[in-house]
């Protein structure tokens, strides 16, 4: 007898369908598993096997084959386990076959026949909503599932339990969906004391999506002051909710909740691998870069990663996705992410403090800033130094604004950006960072004197064909900012004020 179930294999953020065939024949009695499973699978005839007898369920004594089809693709996971199952004990006239034909189904097994929560549900959820289908998941995994919008959800606690539910003799609810609420940091821009000019950047860099890299001294506030930015950060609508929370589904840090709702902030170790930042492993799995999609990837330190980490950025931060290559499988993740980074001017870190220079000036300086690579500089707009703050200032300066003053005219920025990339016919695009080829040029329309002064700056300082259209783009921001259609001299210059270049610093 042939029987079927259906469950899902993951690829990025992708879901393929996969369907589970299950033939008990007569013959030798053997277990066996095709369909390029990998030891995770393969050892699941022992889970399943554990779980059944914890039932009071042997297996027959016939040869049970199951082809996970289809076969050309590499199932990797745990979750397999619960569609095998059941679709053993629908071969064995225990569970109909009919009721599990509107079902995606995936779970891992306990020796006990408990249901162990696995990665990937909300993609599943997604998916089986797509496909009409229902769903069975863990229990624990009932309210992460929900949020997918699907109604027949089963969050199952135990294969005794859905062997029941699937009889008719039992009904399992699934919990009451979370109602979508904004959520903003708790930290608080008027906890910085001084930084004025820095503050300014942010706002910039917040309403327009730009990538931001701070150089100061030790103690500056540069982490501070990146850690308050999700605090002036537009919220989350549901789309980008529910994408933020996908992936982290996948990589297993969905923990039971709903929908995550506030702007992720990643804040990776310098001593992070490169496929710890963009993804890799096996099974593939996402990096912090796709962790932050969204949100902000912060590097603090940033000359103390490895030179190659740090030029795997560079396509993501122009794309905002990243692709991991394989020689069976190419897989993407999505990485749209602002940059947040911040380093020392020197190793010592003291280069142009007047209270305690730098012995080994400019050496000193040159080695360190030259870690970081000039491609990767030009991806950055806002390119600022964050100076020491003097115990005077600390202690005189007064109370700066409240995030929720700043964040009010970063949304009313970003509403003025979405309403023009409606018009000029490009919704998907949300910021001015993601502008590009004529849609760029539709946007940044200048007068003559601007115009005048980018084009001799660029000329002067042999500015890349990327870097002026990042200047652009940081213009048009800063007059949204203000709320003019025309870019005017006074906004290039701005923009070109902040595009300062760390090779640059004065000795």
């Amino acid at each position: 007898m042939l029987s079927r179930c259906y469950t899902v294999a993951f690829n990025g953020l992708q879901t393929i369908d996969i369907e589970v065939q299950v033939q008990l024949s007569a013959g030798m009695p053997t277990f066996t598993i095709v369909g390029l499973p990998d030891k995770a699978v393969a050892e699941s005839r022992e889970r399943i096997r554990a779980a059944l007898f914890s039932l009071g369920i042997k297996l027959p004594p016939k040869r049970i084959t199951v082809n996970l089809a289809p076969a050309d693709i590499v199932k990797e996971g745990t979750h397999y386990d619960l569609p095998l199952a059941l679709g053993i004990l629908s071969g064995m006239g225990i569970v109909d076959q009919k009721s599990l034909a509107s079902y995606v189904v995936l779970g891992e097994l306990g020796l006990d026949g408990k249901i162990v929560r696995v990665n990937g549900v909300l993609p599943a959820a997604v998916m089986a909503q797509k496909s009409n289908k229902g769903l069975i998941c863990p229990a624990e995994q009932g309210k992460e599932a929900v949020c997918a919008g699907g109604k027949d959800i089963v969050p199952a606690a135990s294969l005794e339990e859905l062997i029941n539910f699937l009889h008719g003799n039992l009904k399992i609810e699934a919990p009451e969906e979370d109602v979508f609420d904004l959520a903003y940091s708790s930290l608080d821009m008027r906890d910085v004391k001084g930084q004025e000019s820095a503050k300014r950047a942010l706002e910039i860099a917040a309403a327009g999506g730009h990538n931001v890299i701070m150089v100061g001294p030790p103690g500056s506030g540069k982490s501070m002051l990146a850690a308050r930015l999700p605090s002036i950060l537009p919220p989350m609508n549901r789309q980008e909710a529910l994408e933020t929370s996908m992936i982290a589904s996948i990589a297993g840090e969905l923990k039971g909740q709903g929908l995550i709702v506030e702007r992720p902030f990643r804040a990776p170790h310098h001593s992070a691998s490169t496929p710890a930042l963009v993804g890799g492993g096996r099974p593939a799995r996402p990096g912090d870069i796709s962790l932050a999609n969204n949100g902000i990837l912060f590097l603090d330190e940033l000359p103390e990663f490895a030179r190659s980490t740090l030029e795997a950025l560079r396509q993501p931060l122009e794309t905002g996705k990243i692709n991991i290559s394989r020689v069976n499988s190419h897989i993407e993740f999505p990485a749209k992410i602002q940059l947040i980074a911040a380093m020392n001017p020197c190793r010592c870190g003291y280069l142009g403090n007047p209270a305690r220079e730098c012995a080994r000036a400019p050496r000193c300086a040159q080695e360190y800033q030259s870690k970081i690579s000039g491609p990767l500089l030009d991806r950055i707009d806002i390119q600022i130094e964050v100076p020491a703050v003097s115990p005077w200032d600390m202690a005189s300066a007064p109370e700066g604004e409240h995030s929720e003053e700043i964040r009010k005219r970063v949304i009313a920025a970003r509403k003025i950006q979405y309403e023009r990339n409606c018009e000029m016919g490009c919704p998907e695009l949300y910021t001015n960072s993601e502008l590009n080829g004529e849609f760029l040029e539709k946007a940044t329309v200048m007068d003559s004197e601007a115009k005048a002064l980018l084009v001799g700056y660029a000329d002067k300082t042999k500015l890349s064909a990327r870097g002026y259209n990042r200047t652009l783009r940081l213009a048009r921001t800063i007059a949204d900012l203000q709320n003019e259609n025309i870019l005017r001299r006074i906004h290039i210059a701005e923009a070109l004020s902040l595009r300062w270049k760390v090779p640059d610093y004065k000795f």
